[in-house]
């Protein structure tokens, strides 16, 4: 019995410590991988012999750069993929960067292992789809393509020779990206001096030289849907329910692909309801003013999300729709309690005898933010799988800890039998 007891307590201690040593990667697995987020794009295509790279071939078994792949290109930095109609999207937050790099995965002297197949030099390169002229693509050219949020195509960057600098094996970093929408394209040679040998003779007559490419595209979001109004006047910034009498100026805040709506009501004529400006409702920039008087709601949502933002501003100085504005009661409750001996007070909130009787409504409330999305564009981990495993961990340790002592009790209990034996 004591044999046994002490095995099935080593099982449990070691079934413990197995427990124990999985809380860590299990929470690094429910969270941000350890070498970060990383999205890979891009494989190469033939792209013919002379012709700026442009023609998009299948790569087939009588290819030379069949079955192996160059490198390919590494995104990392965000903090979320979307898909923009077969386009990844990647979210960041506002002030970050993503950023490219590139993975090499060949030595370009030993292509595939081949000492004879080797990254070729291309003095007379040009790109045809980007228009980048003629000029010395070195061994490998990399152009990166810039479409900023008017739609303008900004001039191709490019990395001659860029092959020449990359190391086999790691990231190399290639740059950081802001918003917009980006193209990035590698053109190499390659030669293929068995292609052009004598077998006879063991002789270099004219080896094989055929371009390849490869291209990707993408996208930079900003993943929040956030708008911030300012005075127009003072430049200070409006809470949201709050009101001015000189109007309020719109700011993304660089986030330049958000979709913001906007729309005006007026109080009606029996100055108990409000009723919308149908002329004006509209959609909005970012940097548009509003002065004229009326109360303002403006909706902003992230169509890579789906998450919006609804806010509330007044411009005038209607005591009614401050009350309203800051309250949140209907404009018919505003004018009951008035009518009762009621008054508004500066900061909008309605006083009666000396006393509050309608508060200020959270500066963060009012008309509430919604969203048809995950709530946030960040990676969460979370101990919804550490929790349980601490759990399990402390149980197996108190069944350890029950069986020792048992066991150590029915020991006193047999030696005191066999010594009342004995005598």
């Amino acid at each position: 019995m004591k044999r046994d007891s002490k095995r099935l307590g080593i099982i449990l201690t070691t079934i413990l410590a197995v427990l124990l040593l999985a809380v860590p990667s299990l929470a690094l697995a429910e969270g941000e991988s350890s070498d970060g987020t990383k999205y890979y794009l891009g494989n190469s295509v033939n792209a013919g012999k002379d012709t700026g790279y442009s023609e998009h071939n299948a790569i087939d078994k009588d290819d030379v750069h069949y079955s192996w792949e160059l490198g390919q290109f590494v995104v990392s930095d965000y903090t979320r993929v979307a898909d923009d109609d077969g386009t990844p999207v990647f979210l960041k937050n506002v002030g970050d960067e993503v950023t490219l790099s590139f993975n090499l995965q060949q030595d370009i002297n030993h292509l595939n292992g081949d000492a004879n197949v080797t990254i070729d030099s291309d003095p007379n390169g040009y790109d045809q789809r980007l228009g980048v002229p003629q000029q010395d693509f070195g061994r490998g050219t990399l152009i990166i393509q810039y479409t900023d949020y008017q739609n303008n195509r900004h001039t191709p960057t490019v990395y001659s020779n860029y092959l020449d600098g990359v190391s086999t094996g790691a990231d190399t970093e290639v740059t950081t990206f802001e918003e917009g929408d980006y193209e990035v394209v590698l053109d190499y040679s390659i030669k293929n001096v068995n292609h052009g040998r004598l077998p006879w003779v063991n002789i270099e007559i004219l080896p094989g030289v055929t371009d390849y490419t490869i291209r990707t595209k993408f996208k930079v979001r900003n993943g929040n849907c956030m708008v911030y109004p300012f005075d127009v006047k003072t430049g200070d910034e409006l809470t949201n329910t709050a009101f001015t009498e000189n109007g309020f100026r719109l700011d993304l805040a660089r986030s330049r692909y958000l979709d913001i709506d906007v729309k005006k009501e007026m109080l009606a004529d029996n100055g108990n309801e409000l009723v919308p400006d149908t002329r004006f409702n509209k959609p909005a920039r970012d940097g548009e003013e509003f002065t004229d008087e009326g109360v303002y709601t403006f909706t902003v949502t992230n169509r890579y999300t789906g998450q919006s933002t609804t806010k509330m501003i007044y411009v005038g100085n209607d005591p009614v729709l401050k009350a309203y504005v800051t309250t949140g009661k209907s404009v018919s409750d505003i004018q009951a309690l008035l009518a009762d001996g009621a008054t508004v007070n500066e900061d909008g909130t309605i006083a009666q005898d000396g006393k509050t009787v309608a508060e200020a409504q959270p500066a963060s409330g009012g008309v509430q933010a919604s969203s048809t999305a995950e709530p946030s564009v960040e990676n969460e981990g979370g101990p919804s799988l550490v929790v349980p495993i601490v759990a399990a961990a402390a149980v197996a340790l108190l069944l350890v800890v029950a069986i020792i002592r048992r066991s150590s009790k029915k020991k006193t209990a047999d030696d005191a039998d066999d010594s009342h034996n004995e005598e």
